[in-house]
């Protein structure tokens, strides 16, 4: 999953960022609305966890700006106005969740989670293919009833491949959500996780090249 954090408070934001790193997804981290809005207009994210009260542009308008450009973008609105009214207003405005800060980070990360779930077709909580079983909540891999450990990365990788049963992945789409900026698209970083990631899963492999084509699981 490929998330944006949207967090003026710059501490509050890397703790979010690195929180939400460490369970699995892409993060990138930026602390104004307008930078917000810059890298909504060329990155397609999953999931927009977003402070209401930003300097400059509001949390307000990056939330209009989401809905006007129908980005697919599921938008969680962190604030510290937690009245009906202003949950009400929120969700009016297009965020489809809302969470007050101060808030429990076990809870943030399974809402985030949740909307992650709400983009295309419904998935099983429990991926399978053949002899392996992902569980993306306890993120656990087993095959044939024996735990496989993976990186983050590779799990990551596994569980989007897994969640689309025969469809071919192209490398950038790998790249666009399992990894975040700090990836370069000019270098051998998926190939390399797949390698490492096929290694760990042993034969008969699972995961098929397509020339030209990417990566598929299944099909």
């Amino acid at each position: 999953m490929r998330v944006l954090v949207v967090e003026d408070h710059e501490l509050l934001a890397r703790t979010i960022g690195a929180g939400l790193r460490r369970s699995g997804m892409a993060v990138d981290v930026v602390t104004d609305g307008g930078a917000a809005l810059e890298r909504l207009d060329v990155t397609p994210y999953d999931v927009v966890v977003l402070d209401r009260d930003l300097p400059s542009v509001s949390g307000d308008d990056v939330c209009r700006f989401v809905g006007s450009r129908g980005l697919p973008a599921r938008i969680l609105m962190l604030t510290a106005a937690g009245g009906l009214a202003d949950r009400v207003h929120g969700l009016d405005l297009g965020a489809d969740d809302y969470l007050t800060k101060p808030f429990d980070f076990p809870e943030l990360v399974a809402r985030v989670r949740a909307l992650g779930r709400r983009l295309g077709s419904p998935v099983p909580a429990v991926l399978r293919c053949g002899d392996v079983e992902v569980d993306p909540a306890r993120r656990t891999v087993t095959r044939g009833g024996r735990p496989v450990s993976l990186s983050p990365k590779e799990f990551a990788v596994l569980a989007y491949l897994s969640a689309r049963p025969g469809l071919v992945v192209s490398a950038e789409e790998l790249l666009n959500h399992v990894w975040d900026e700090a990836a370069n698209p000019f270098t051998t970083t998926v190939k390399t996780t797949l390698s490492r990631l096929r290694s760990k899963l042993g034969d008969p492999p699972i995961i098929t090249t397509v020339r030209e084509g990417g990566y598929r699981v299944g099909g």
